[in-house]
């Protein structure tokens, strides 16, 4: 059952980050794929996880460079630059916290399962 159960949280995580990345490029740049945006969600969360594994662990500068990774996933993967793809990211980060919310608020999930700081 533990299987089925991280393999649903992954599903869940992976359509919550493309969604919010959707939006956030949507808002940014004008870019309208979901499809792009889901296999975006994908990459960067594997760069932002291969990151935080190996120097995840330093503080400060551990988090701060799976962040840039993961944002430089979005400037490598979406038109504009550096500012454009920390503005996506930023919203990405907005949206995923009120969808977060809203699956808390409707019982989907429990409160401390979110994984998104602020939510």
């Amino acid at each position: 059952m533990a299987l089925i159960d991280t393999a649903i949280v992954f599903v869940v995580s992976l359509l919550i980050g493309a969604a919010a990345i959707y939006v956030g490029a949507r808002v940014i740049v004008g870019e309208s794929d979901f499809t792009y945006a889901l296999v975006s969600a994908l990459i960067a969360s594997i760069v932002w996880s291969v990151v935080a594994f190996f120097v995840g662990w330093v503080p400060f500068l551990g988090p701060l460079l799976a962040l840039l990774a993961y944002i430089g996933v979005i400037n490598w993967r979406y038109p504009g630059g550096w500012l454009q793809a920390g503005g996506i990211a930023l919203v990405a980060w907005l949206i995923s916290v009120v969808i977060l919310y809203i699956l808390v608020t409707v019982g989907f999930v429990a409160p401390g399962a979110t994984g998104v700081v602020g939510a």
